[in-house]
């Protein structure tokens, strides 16, 4: 497996990018050993939502490392409060990011501009669980319409990469990641899920909340058999959903952050 870029870009280069790459690639190389399955089938140019499982605050900049590698300019939706702090807001506006307003009338924006990303040819990035996964043991849960919708709005394709092996550098919530010894990580590509018969149910234009249901079914049961063929188990049949199960959907879940979860790859 290649842990190189792979493919050259088909659009001008980015500073915020480039000085992020020239920081950032040193360190992860000295702290990760990157895996990258199938990366090929992300599409080189064109409209496109990538979606991943969410295992670690550090999932962005491993994602942005193999969206980088493989000649795309990855753009967030970023929780608002990351804009906040002039410098890293700067930077993330520079860069081109999308502020998300959780719970708020201000969501609808975030849509909107992801929309208008896609449309103008743009590698939108989506972790359609919201948040970290609840689930105990770190399998994909239930997961939010935002990647749907944008999908069933715009008719781009929605790709599925399935990761493994960050929650072992910076576990879920804790204070300080392990660097050392080097930890795998892993990311497998797969084929673009397909949403073409519900796209032609729509009405003037609109689709209805069961198709945008069976959409995000279909992206999450994707990215789960994604994971389960880099762990080499089966997830459980019902998806972990904190609303049902009394968990905070929103901050930390564990009273012990540091907590190593079970890792079975």
């Amino acid at each position: 497996m290649r842990i190189r870029p792979v493919r050259k870009f088909q659009q001008p280069r980015e500073w915020p990018f480039t000085f992020g790459a020239a920081v950032l690639k040193p360190l992860f190389f000295l702290t990760t050993e990157p895996r990258w399955i199938d990366g090929t089938k992300l599409p080189a140019t064109g409209g496109c939502i990538v979606v991943l499982n969410h295992l670690s605050h550090l999932d962005p900049l491993t994602a942005a490392h193999f969206a980088y590698d493989h000649g795309r300019y990855p753009r967030y939706l970023a929780k608002s409060g990351l804009f906040k702090n002039k410098v890293l807001g700067w930077f993330l506006r520079s860069a081109h990011q999308i502020p998300v307003f959780r719970a708020s009338k201000e969501a609808m924006g975030a849509y909107d501009a992801a929309v208008a990303a896609v449309e103008a040819g743009e590698c939108v990035v989506v972790y359609p669980e919201g948040t970290l996964t609840r689930d105990p043991d770190l399998w994909p849960m239930t997961g939010k319409s935002g990647a749907a919708r944008i999908a069933l709005a715009t008719g781009c394709p929605v790709v599925p990469v399935g990761q493994w092996g960050a929650q072992e550098l910076l576990p879920p919530y804790a204070k300080r990641p392990d660097l050392f010894p080097r930890k795998p990580i892993t990311m497998k590509v797969g084929d673009p899920v397909e949403l073409d018969d519900l796209r032609a149910t729509a009405e003037a234009g609109k689709h209805s909340a069961e198709t945008i249901r069976q959409a995000t079914a279909r992206i999450m049961a994707a990215l789960t058999a994604l994971v389960e063929d880099l762990r080499g188990e089966r997830a459980p049949v019902a998806r972990f959903d904190p609303r049902t199960q009394g968990v905070s959907e929103t901050g930390n879940p564990n009273p012990n952050p540091n907590q190593r979860r079970r890792n079975a790859g």
